[in-house]
Parts: C-alpha cells; sequence; structure tokens
C-alpha cells in the first residue's frame, strides 16, 4: 500500500481554502498549473511509499502511541510559497507550527521503528500543495496573492494514516485518489 501519514483540514477550513482558490485560478496562466482537487488538501507529515500489508499493523501501532503523546493544537493556513522554481505552489500554516512539526517528526519515527525504510531526514516544512507543474512557471503573482490569505484556526485533534492510489487511465488531470486507513486522537482527545 501507499502511504502517509497527515494532518487534514476540517470541512469549515477546505471549504474556506476553497474559495481563496477559485480566486487564485482566475489569475492569468493558472491554465499551466496543476491544480490540487480538494480530496487532496492535507499536511503530508511523513511519506512511506509502498509500505507491505505485514508492516501496516506495526505502523499503526507506533502511529497510535504517536498520537497519544501529541497535545491537540491550534493551526491555520496562511501565506504561501513554492518549491522548485514554480514546480509546486502552497499555503503554509500559522499557530503551533512547533507541534505540527513534533507530531511529523514522532510520525517519521513511528515509521522507522516499523521497519519502514525512510531515507535520509529532512527538517519539516508545514505546506499544503494547492498545484504543481511539470515546467516551471512563474507562480510569484499566486505567493504574492496567497500572503494575504489567512484563514481560520482549529483544533488539531488527530493524526490520519492515508492510501493514496495513483491515477491509471492516462487520462490529462486526473488526480490520486486518497482513502483515510485510520485516524488516532491526539492526546487521547475525543
Amino acid at each position: 500500500m501507499r502511504l502517509f501519514a497527515a494532518v487534514l483540514p476540517p470541512g469549515d477550513v477546505v471549504e474556506e481554502l476553497a474559495a481563496e482558490v477559485d480566486r487564485l485560478r482566475r489569475l492569468p496562466d493558472a491554465g499551466r498549473l496543476r491544480w490540487t482537487a480538494r480530496p487532496g488538501w492535507h499536511f503530508t507529515l511523513a511519506f512511506y511509499g509502498e509500505v507491505a500489508d505485514d508492516v501496516v499493523p506495526a505502523l499503526a501501532d507506533r502511529l497510535a502511541r504517536a498520537a497519544h503523546r501529541t497535545a491537540p493544537f491550534p493551526l491555520s493556513l496562511a501565506g504561501g510559497g513554492q518549491f522548485g522554481r514554480g514546480r509546486a505552489l502552497w499555503t503554509g500554516a500559522r499557530g503551533d507550527v512547533e507541534a505540527l512539526r513534533l507530531l511529523a517528526d514522532r510520525a517519521e519515527a513511528a515509521a522507522r521503528k516499523a521497519g519502514v525504510p525512510m531515507g535520509e531526514h529532512r527538517r519539516y516544512k508545514a505546506h499544503l500543495t494547492l498545484a504543481r507543474s511539470r515546467d516551471a512557471v512563474d507562480v510569484r503573482p499566486y505567493v504574492t496573492a496567497l500572503a494575504e490569505f489567512a484563514g481560520e484556526t482549529w483544533t488539531v485533534a488527530d493524526l490520519a494514516l492515508v492510501r493514496s492510489r495513483l491515477p491509471t487511465s492516462g487520462v490529462p488531470g486526473e488526480q490520486p485518489r486518497y482513502e483515510v486507513v485510520e485516524r488516532w486522537a491526539l492526546g487521547g482527545a475525543g
């Protein structure tokens, strides 16, 4: 299974972001970007790639522990930026970003302890991908527009293990499909 750990924004936050993305999609050259569909809006904490079915229970157990050790925390979507000279456009986070980083570190450590090969550790950068491009696109107007964006604060109360299924049809613009495998309350919340 192709898996990752994530924080999923609640519905009202997704609606707020959708309005901002609709505004961005009216900017010039928006058609040159592949916009991420709403089901793809999440903060990836740790990407695991293909995980053998017999490893998933150990990974789930470790993630449950990581969630239990992390208290709920406030977060909001805010601002924006780019990776790879316009290859990815994203919105960032405000609030207790350090708690989000700690949860990302715990999600990575959970995988290592469960036997999932993780490669080299990188410092976590909180971002939610809005659009991608195969070619470098000048996304500065989008980043400038996102500079004013500040969403409502919500309380992150759980950690999700998500399965992603990559497109197989070959249809241009087809998006990956995501399904939540399991969720764990943070700090015993809920």
